[in-house]
C-alpha cells in the first residue's frame, strides 16, 4: 500500500538524521496522499538506521491504522490536525533541533532579521500559546496541532511553513515530505542566526518590509525570478 509514498517518507526521515536535526529516535516525518485520504508516518521509537519502507505506518485521517504492523509515531494526531487544517500541506516534520527548540522553550517567535529568513519565511515564525492544564491532561497531541493552527490566524501557512510549539519544539511542513524536511533544515539555520543576532544586538529592528517582500517574492509566487523556469 502506497509503496512510493512510504519510500519517500522513509527517505525524509533518514534526511533529518543526516542533517543533524534529531538524536536517537527523536523526531518524525509524515506524508499524505490526498487522493487516497491516507497518511504515511514513521513508527514510534524505532531506530532510524534499521527502518525500512515496510516499517512505515499508514493511517486514515482519523488516525486508524490501515496498513503496517508497528505503532505510529506518538505525534500522529498533531500531523493529522495539520493535514486537515492546511489543505496545501503534503508533508510534516517534527524535530527537537537545538536552536529552533531554544526559541520554542523561550516561547518566542523568530523575527525576520535578514534575507536568509525572508527567502523562506514571509514574516515571523510563530511560537504557539502555552497549552492549558486541561489540554495537557486531555488529548495532548491533538491540542498541540490546534495550538499550531491557532498561531497562524488568517496567515497563509505555506508562506511561513513552520511553528514553534511553546516549551516543546518545531513543526515544519511543505508540499511534500522532502520539502518539509528542507524547510526544517532552513528553520534551524535561521533560528541559530537569529539567536546570535539578538545576542549581538538585542534591539535589532529586523529586516524592512521592502527587503522582506523583495526576497520572499523573488523565490515564491507567480512573479518569482529565482532558479530556472
Amino acid at each position: 500500500m502506497l509503496q512510493s509514498l512510504r519510500e519517500e517518507v522513509l527517505e525524509a526521515n533518514r534526511e533529518i538524521v543526516r542533517r543533524g536535526l534529531v538524536l536517537y529516535t527523536f523526531g518524525n516525518v509524515s506524508g499524505i496522499s490526498r487522493e487516497d485520504g491516507l497518511v504515511v508516518i514513521k513508527p514510534s521509537g524505532v531506530d532510524y538506521e534499521r527502518m525500512t519502507a515496510d516499517d512505515m505506518v499508514v493511517t486514515d485521517l482519523d488516525g486508524t491504522v490501515v496498513w503496517g504492523k508497528l505503532r505510529p509515531s506518538s505525534d500522529l494526531k498533531t500531523h493529522l490536525h495539520l493535514y486537515r487544517s492546511f489543505p496545501a500541506v503534503g508533508g510534516v516534520v517534527h524535530t527537537h533541533s537545538e536552536f529552533a527548540t531554544i526559541w520554542a522553550q523561550a516561547r518566542r517567535s523568530i523575527p525576520p532579521l535578514g534575507t536568509t529568513h525572508a527567502d523562506y519565511f514571509y514574516g515571523p515564525i510563530p511560537a504557539t500559546r502555552e497549552l492549558t492544564r486541561e489540554e495537557i491532561e486531555g488529548d495532548y497531541v491533538h491540542a498541540t496541532g490546534v495550538a499550531i493552527v491557532d498561531s497562524f490566524g488568517n496567515r497563509d501557512p505555506m508562506e511561513a511553513p513552520a511553528a514553534l510549539v511553546a516549551d516543546h519544539g518545531p513543526f515544519c511542513w511543505g508540499a511534500t515530505p522532502a520539502e518539509a524536511v528542507h524547510n526544517a533544515v532552513v528553520l534551524e539555520a535561521v533560528a541559530r542566526m537569529a539567536y546570535h543576532t539578538i545576542a549581538l544586538k538585542p534591539d535589532s529592528a529586523g529586516i524592512t518590509q521592502a527587503l522582506l517582500d523583495r526576497h520572499y517574492k523573488r523565490k515564491h509566487g507567480a512573479a518569482a525570478t529565482y532558479g530556472q523556469s
